[in-house]
């Protein structure tokens, strides 16, 4: 039941740890392909009314929201890689980040805290997750993993490029990934490094 545009359910645990396992999966499989590097930034925007076959925002989980941070959190620690949790259009799409990439970056904070309603459930999970967490405008990832077309390429460096990995979807959501390659400059007789495309 959705009151509000919350989800007032109780929802199966062997479902979400089956949603944890779908965003480990995706994760390993974007991380494998994207060639993404250790201190690089991913942004992730996730619907978590899309994960339980809503239409977004209509249906938004904390419980869901959690899973699907924990996972995402899990894999790009191991990796080194700072996440980005894109907020709703509420706020937006600001990001929460960890304040230590923001200074790495040189990301002005901004002054807000991400609520169910205002920002998603993902972006609050983040922002109770990270150790310290701040909310920041805008920035220019490496990569990005959007479930639920929550429209995350605003947030990606130029050139984004698609990758196609075999998770395709999260529950209900629609998983599109991207990284970035550095622009091609030169025309006709210019010579491209291969290990850059």
């Amino acid at each position: 039941m959705s009151v509000n545009g919350l989800n007032q359910e109780k929802l199966s645990g062997s479902w979400l740890e089956e949603i944890g396992r779908q965003v480990f999966s995706a994760a390993e499989e974007f991380f494998e392909v994207s060639k993404m590097k250790k201190g690089q930034l991913v942004v992730v925007g996730c619907s978590s009314s899309e994960i339980a076959n809503s239409r977004i925002g209509s249906y938004s989980s904390k419980e869901i929201g959690e899973v699907v941070y924990r996972a995402l959190a899990t894999e790009c620690e191991k990796r080194g890689i700072y996440l980005a949790a894109q907020c709703c259009e509420h706020l937006n799409r600001a990001l929460i980040i960890e304040e230590e990439a923001a200074e790495r970056f040189g990301y002005e904070p901004i002054n807000v805290i991400p609520q169910l309603k205002a920002g998603g459930s993902f972006a609050t999970a983040a922002w109770a997750g990270m150790k310290s967490p701040v909310a920041v405008e805008r920035i220019a990832a490496n990569g990005g993993i959007d479930i639920g077309d929550t429209l995350i390429g605003m947030h990606l460096k130029a050139v984004a490029v698609p990758v196609r990995i075999p998770t395709m979807q999260i529950g209900g959501a629609h998983v599109v990934c991207a990284r970035v390659r550095p622009k091609f400059v030169g025309g006709g007789r210019a010579v491209y490094d291969e290990k850059l495309m």
